[in-house]
């Protein structure tokens, strides 16, 4: 008999998610991490390769210094402690995709620990904490459908081999899939302003494996842990870890045993299934890479690295909240993009309205990213027309209602609104002696309404104001208008 929805969820609240998140990310480099082969996506098949990816004989890597600088602005914007000394290994074992028969890793002395990200949360920034990151290289591609010969093989791409990544592993403080989704949506925020990466899912920069487990709310010791992976969005993340909390806590009340196993997630089918047993690290054979030196990180190159980031997006929404009085909401939308935030701030600056500047930015324009499924360019909309307009708004030249149609064809055309308003006539009417025949006309046409407002029902008034401002095709200055409407009714 199926549990009802009530019954259910009582249940789960008896139960506190634990979940940690593995988090490999793709490395902004040219080339690959220990040769000069390309590191980029969408190439032909084993186009770029050679010996020393795909592990020939005599081969020797040589690391990619550029890889490890990239690797430590990803540690210093997560506020990790940085090695002086770290060293690579060799993790083995078999698959098809690793010509090696080992991946080069770090493992126990990776090349930053003890960091921690913040994270939004209720208005509020909380933080998560990060156990490690290390630096490793990236297996190749099994290809199983999409060729002609896909009905009875598999095919395996190089050109990934050997690409550039970080592994950022958190501790397990998140307790919810909104709590996760929140962690990598921030993580992602934070490595595309520091250039490290492009974090493309879709293209397999940025993957996440999820550590799931669940306790009685109130326990100290963590239950049994189960991994997710083949988790390809972060919107998959969060509905894998509903999934799996609610398979675990049915296993536990019908008297069963979570047991530690790595599991996949079906999206199609809304459901994780058994992959294999939980390896663990003495299951990887890790010895310290024979070919590869110890890597040493000078005090001198870390703290050219840190000068070298930029404002990060928690420090940026403090400031856009203490220096243009933004709620903390705007702040969080505005600075999730890098892009977007130094938009946002260009329009405030030349518009003299932070807040008006960020109700546009937030609405329309980024009404019109998602509608468009586009990247944001400023050279569609230049932030000086932007703000413009906002100007024209607050000058009382503009009506609100007429200031998006010209927002639209502004996008559209790229022009300036004040030439968009002089061509079409769309300025607003705020001269009294213009208005007062519309008002007057609207007045006498309306007795019944007249009649209503004089009896004390005040609020006819908004109604009267629709009518002039409909008459005058949308052009005609509210406040004005009401000035006028009040003396005409109060005769």
């Amino acid at each position: 008999m199926a549990t009802s929805a009530p019954a259910r969820e009582d249940l789960l609240a008896r139960y506190e998610p634990v979940i940690g998140l593995e988090v490999h990310v793709q490395l902004l480099t040219a080339t690959k991490i220990f040769c000069g082969c390309r590191n980029r996506f969408g190439d032909e098949p084993n186009t770029n390769v050679c010996p020393v990816c795909l592990g020939l004989p005599g081969a020797l890597p040589v690391l990619n210094r550029q890889a490890v600088t990239l690797a430590l602005r990803a540690a210093l914007a997560t506020h990790c402690s940085v090695a002086e000394t770290s060293v690579f290994a060799r993790k083995n074992y078999f698959y098809p995709d690793l010509p090696k028969g080992y991946q080069i890793s770090q493992y126990e002395r990776p090349l930053a620990t003890e960091g921690y990200l913040e994270v939004p949360s209720g208005g509020a920034l909380r933080r998560v904490r990060l156990h490690r990151i290390h630096m490793e290289e990236d297996a190749g591609k099994l290809l199983h459908e999409g060729f002609p010969w896909s009905a009875d093989k598999s095919g395996v791409d190089y050109n990934r081999s050997g690409v550039p990544l970080i592994e950022i592993v958190s501790h397990p403080d998140m307790h919810s899939s909104e709590e996760a989704h929140g962690y990598l949506t921030a993580l992602k925020a934070v490595l595309l302003y520091a250039g490290v990466s492009d974090c493309n899912m879709e293209e397999g920069s940025l993957r996440c494996d999820a550590n799931v487990s669940v306790r009685p709310r109130g326990a100290d010791r963590f239950g049994t842990r189960a991994e997710i992976k083949n988790l390809n969005s972060f919107r998959n993340v969060a509905r894998a870890i509903d999934h799996e909390v609610a398979r675990q806590v049915a296993v536990i009340e019908s008297g069963g045993t979570v047991v530690q196993e790595t599991r996949l997630w079906n999206a199609d089918r809304a459901e994780t299934a058994s992959m294999r047993s939980k390896e663990d690290a003495h299951d990887y054979r890790y010895f310290p890479e024979p070919d590869l030196p110890p890597l040493t990180v000078r005090a001198a190159w870390l703290e050219e690295v840190r000068r070298s980031l930029p404002e990060l997006p928690a420090d940026k929404r403090r400031r856009f909240v203490a220096a243009y009085a933004l709620p903390e909401y705007d702040a969080g939308v505005l600075t999730f993009s890098r892009e977007i935030a130094d938009y946002y701030e260009a329009v405030a600056r030349q518009s003299g309205n932070p807040k008006a500047s960020s109700n546009w930015v937030m609405t329309e324009v980024l009404r019109k990213l998602k509608d468009a499924d586009d990247a944001f360019s400023s050279s569609r909309l230049p932030a000086a027309h932007l703000a413009a307009l906002v100007r024209l708004v607050d000058a009382g030249e503009v009506s609100g209602r007429t200031a998006k149609d010209v927002f639209e064809k502004m996008w559209a055309t790229g022009e300036a609104p004040r030439a968009i308003v002089e061509r079409e006539g769309l300025g607003q009417m705020s001269d009294e002696a213009g208005l007062q025949a519309t008002v007057d006309e609207v007045v006498a046409t309306s007795p019944d309404q007249v009649a209503t407002y004089r009896k004390g029902k005040t609020a006819t008034l908004g109604w009267f104001v629709g009518q002039v401002i409909r008459k005058t095709g949308g052009k005609a200055n509210p406040q004005v208008v009401q000035a006028l409407l009040k003396k005409a009714l109060d005769r």
